[in-house]
């Protein structure tokens, strides 16, 4: 795995503009600008612990709501992984986290499959009514955890196990998903080629 696994994009809609830069084997720096912040905070924290290098410009129509800019920031991230893993060659594929944040427990397992697929539960009735920092409603986590499962090609299942405090609950499933991604995503020496009977992925 020598070439660098990394992927610049950029997506422009009338919804939305987003600019994106994503290095798989960074050191987990950021810059984020999404004029959503706590999208910002959730991102941040995706990169710190996932070990990516990230970069990310984005705004849109945010004065109808923040759900156009998020969604399409997710996508984007989403593709970008994809385009940065390449053809999977070496990688470990298989990750798992469990992270709590205070009283809020979150468990992510991350399958690098090439099938889409989410399976997301566990969130407490209400949460994705809750105005997170007054303006991120709970409902967008599991639209970004859509979006990037779609467009990256991931398996992923993520379970809320205990959580009272909104921030926390979604603060700990971004971290939880962060660190089972990097272990997905991270080379093994031991693999001869793409980790899969089928020969690809």
């Amino acid at each position: 795995m020598t070439s660098p696994r990394t992927a610049e994009l950029r997506r422009e809609t009338s919804e939305s503009s987003i600019r994106l830069s994503i290095d798989l084997d960074g050191t987990g720096q950021s810059s984020i600008s999404t004029t959503v912040p706590f999208f910002d905070h959730m991102l941040t924290a995706f990169a710190k612990h996932a070990l990516v290098d990230l970069t990310v410009e984005a705004h849109g129509d945010t004065a109808i709501d923040v759900h156009h800019t998020v969604e399409d920031t997710g996508i984007v991230l989403g593709q970008a992984i994809r385009a940065a893993l390449g053809d999977k060659t070496g990688i470990a594929r298989f990750g798992d986290a469990l992270v709590p944040l205070d009283e809020a427990l979150a468990q992510a397992v991350v399958d690098v499959s090439g099938r889409p697929y989410l399976v997301h539960s566990g969130e407490p009735a209400g949460f994705e009514l809750h105005l997170i920092g007054g303006h991120f409603t709970g409902s967008m986590v599991r639209h970004v955890f859509e979006a990037i499962t779609m467009h990256a090609g991931l398996t992923v299942h993520l379970t809320v196990l205990a959580g009272r405090d909104p921030h926390h609950i979604a603060e700990a499933e971004f971290k939880a998903f962060a660190r089972a991604f990097r272990q997905a995503v991270a080379p093994d020496a031991r693999v001869q080629g793409v980790p899969s009977t089928k020969g690809a992925l």
